[in-house]
């Protein structure tokens, strides 16, 4: 096994986490050095038999966020399998958990408890609506995409909502409660005292609808649906080309007067309805066909290879694959082996790049309770 050197190296996280917020968090913090204990039910992480698609017989779903990672299963209601737990909770710098509000209180394992034997531990917990009123109501990322207002901006004006094609919440509060553990690491190694972090998918949500939440809080309008329509911007949407949609965007002034010279009609920059983004956000309507009647006289590659050029962006809508191969060709590596030999597993590498510290793909995603000898006998010494 390769030697550690992560920026993260010495740091033991004790993952109490399950699903996807917190363990996506802790394979992140693995990829950078830390020493992730994952303590999971007799019964595994749920993710584990969410299929298909599958490899090996374990759920793809699973494998996507769980390497560099050890495993233990601890039944938190035997005598035995609770002394492990608290031990590993009074050793950890990190202890992430995604239980119910208050759930671990009766194990001893609530940040109060933990805190009294490991004044330096950076406490983590994740829920779906806080800690609060909103304790007992669960915290699954479709119900959050619903309340928060996502649904409401997806999908076409005149149809339902949709929900967004991944649980963008769960990923994007994983993030937050990494934010807040790297942020009370440095707080400790100034102070010395650890502190409990709080994040739940709401507040991650209101937080990432960026623009559209400041619209409400600082504008005082309520977005609404605009199928892949943008407010405050056009073009920036899809249009159609002579062989499918290609994603067209002026971001500004400059991009459009380019976007026109490309497509042969640069007497648009001067026309007062299109000159200002403003002008031709209120003038979709008029400019709309007008850069359709010159996108559909060519094919969308022929387009993308001319716009990207002219500094113009644009995208093809491709599938899932198409993407992967394309970072592939720009040389992005998009996807690493994770262990060796046999039980290698491909993976999507960690998106972070270090000069100096880069993150490592040594331990495949575990079995269950594949190092929960060697944890226990460890715990015991």
């Amino acid at each position: 096994m390769a030697e550690n050197n992560g920026p993260l190296k010495g740091i033991l996280v004790a993952d109490f986490s399950r699903i996807l917020a917190g363990p996506y968090a802790t394979m992140l913090l693995a990829d950078l050095g830390a020493d992730v204990v994952k303590v999971e039910g007799p019964s595994g992480d749920d993710t584990r038999t969410w299929m298909p698609p599958v490899r090996g017989g374990v759920a793809t779903y699973y494998l996507g966020i769980n390497r560099n990672k050890r495993s233990i299963a601890l039944d938190l209601r035997d005598p035995d399998d609770l002394t492990a737990a608290r031990e590993l909770a009074r050793r950890a710098d990190v202890m992430i958990e995604n239980f119910k509000p208050g759930g671990l209180a009766r194990f001893g394992l609530d940040y109060d408890t933990v805190s009294t034997g490991n004044a330096g531990i950076v406490y983590a917990s994740i829920s779906g609506f806080g800690s609060g009123v909103g304790a007992s109501i669960p915290g699954y990322d479709l119900m959050v995409q619903a309340i928060s207002g996502l649904m409401s901006l997806t999908g076409d004006a005149d149809g339902p909502p949709y929900r967004a094609g991944i649980s963008v919440f769960d990923v994007m509060a994983g993030l937050h409660a990494n934010i807040g553990i790297l942020a009370a690491l440095h707080h400790r190694g100034e102070s010395g005292r650890g502190q409990h972090i709080e994040v739940n998918l709401l507040s991650s949500a209101l937080s990432g609808l960026v623009n559209h939440s400041s619209a409400v809080v600082a504008g005082d309008t309520v977005p609404f649906r605009m199928g892949n329509a943008h407010p405050s911007l056009f073009p920036y949407e899809p249009l159609p080309t002579a062989d499918g949609d290609l994603i067209v965007i002026a971001g500004n002034d400059g991009q459009f007067r380019k976007l026109c010279q490309v497509l042969g009609v640069p007497e648009l920059t001067d026309d007062p309805r299109f000159a200002r983004n403003q002008d031709r956000t209120a003038n979709r309507e008029a400019l709309r066909p007008l850069l359709v009647a010159k996108l559909r006289t060519r094919t969308k590659d022929e387009w993308f290879r001319d716009l990207i050029a002219a500094g113009v962006p644009c995208a093809p809508i491709n599938t899932l694959d198409r993407g992967v191969d394309y970072a592939e060709e720009l040389g992005l590596a998009p996807v690493v082996e994770v262990g060796e030999g046999a039980a290698a597993v491909p993976s999507v590498r960690n998106p972070i790049t270090f000069s100096a510290t880069p993150p490592r793909y040594e331990l495949p995603p575990p079995g269950l309770d594949e190092h929960g000898e060697e944890i226990r006998a460890w715990l015991r010494s």
